[in-house]
């Protein structure tokens, strides 16, 4: 076991690697210039000769990308040259956001899709493994800012005035405000790499309101994030639930269920102890891709519901070429994603006890 996770672990070296340099070089190969960019067409090439060489982008590509990952080993992702505030402090501001709103997407996609699944596979062919089968084939051809929009007329527009009205944009109501953690804790003074930590829990408001006990807040932050977490979970649901489906049906027809059955087992007993533990690397490997999709999808949903996460970040700076903000970013999002794969590799030697025997 222990040989398994170590050879899975080293192998995420050159993952890293590649990731950086992939990174690097297809920012710098973005057409137009950064400068004209952020400037605007009035910037003369004396501007621009200037502005590159305080930026340092007149150094080859090369000398940029090693300045570049020397900055990193010192835990310095650069600066934006929009904004001159440093990627870290954007960081602590943007990933909680889409971190917070991609839990709620997994936690309403992944449960409720395992469990469509496993109820379309045990009555298969019937009225309700259509509906479902249906449905999942209908939330996987609905474009997220489609969904998003549907959600925000219906919830916010048509169910206004009602009980079931949901706030169609934000993270909280206008008057409300959230107590920082270092507040609530008396940590004020605090400086470093610990209050960095805290800020970005700080910054998760769901988390921030609940071990603070801010129950109003947390209700309104909950509430805000219902509408966003639905139009990005319904694709993840709806994949969710048919790989389920199709890998619970494969293992209902293997020889030692049929044992199970003839030893009078009931089907719930058969499904519940015997097939789902089994079935269940597929769904693994299915919700670890789904992060990065819920990742790329984050960008839309932000957009639809005016959340100032990853997403929406990402595409402002790279429309104005901003490339420390890019490529931090989109380094932290990759790394991010690379450890859930990892730590799904991991989970299939607790899952199939013949992989750790490899």
């Amino acid at each position: 076991m222990s040989r398994y996770i170590i050879r899975r672990l080293l192998l995420t070296i050159p993952v890293l690697a590649g990731i950086l340099i992939l990174v690097f070089f297809l920012s710098h190969i973005l057409p137009g210039s950064q400068c004209r960019a952020l400037i605007g067409e009035r910037a003369t090439d004396a501007m621009c000769a200037d502005f590159d060489h305080l930026h340092g982008l007149d150094l080859p590509v090369y000398q940029q990308f090693v300045n570049y990952v020397a900055g990193l080993a010192q835990g310095d992702l650069g600066a934006s040259v929009k904004t001159s505030q440093p990627v870290t402090t954007l960081l602590i501001e943007r990933l909680p956001v889409t971190i917070e709103l991609s839990f709620y997407a997994l936690l309403f996609a992944v449960p409720l899709g395992v469990l469509l699944g496993i109820v379309s596979a045990s009555r298969r062919n019937s009225s309700m493994d259509v509906v479902t089968m249906a449905g999942a084939n209908l939330g996987v051809s609905v474009p997220i800012f489609v969904l998003g929009l549907m959600l925000a007329f219906v919830f916010s527009y048509l169910l206004k005035g009602t009980v079931l009205w949901l706030p169609p944009s934000g993270r909280l109501t206008p008057g409300l405000t959230i107590t920082p953690l270092v507040v609530s804790w008396g940590l004020e003074d605090l400086k470093g790499p610990l209050r960095n930590i805290i800020d970005f829990f700080s910054n998760i408001y769901t988390f921030n309101a609940l071990i603070t006990a801010q129950w109003v807040i947390f209700v309104d932050a909950f509430r805000h994030l219902i509408l966003p977490a639905i139009a990005l979970g319904t694709i993840p649901l709806a994949i969710i639930a048919r790989i389920t489906r199709s890998s619970l049906l494969d293992v209902l027809g293997l020889d030692y269920i049929r044992t199970a059955r003839a030893k009078g087992l009931s089907d719930k007993a058969v499904v519940r102890h015997h097939a789902l533990p089994n079935s269940m690397l597929p769904v693994v490997t299915i919700f670890g891709l789904q992060v990065g999709a819920l990742l790329g999808g984050a960008v839309l949903t932000e957009t639809i519901f005016n959340l100032s996460g990853v997403g929406r970040a990402v595409s402002e700076s790279i429309a104005s070429r901003d490339y420390a903000v890019v490529q931090g970013f989109v380094v932290v999002i990759a790394i991010g994603y690379m450890f859930v794969n990892l730590a799904v590799d991991i989970s299939y030697a607790f899952l199939d006890p013949r992989i750790r025997l490899q």
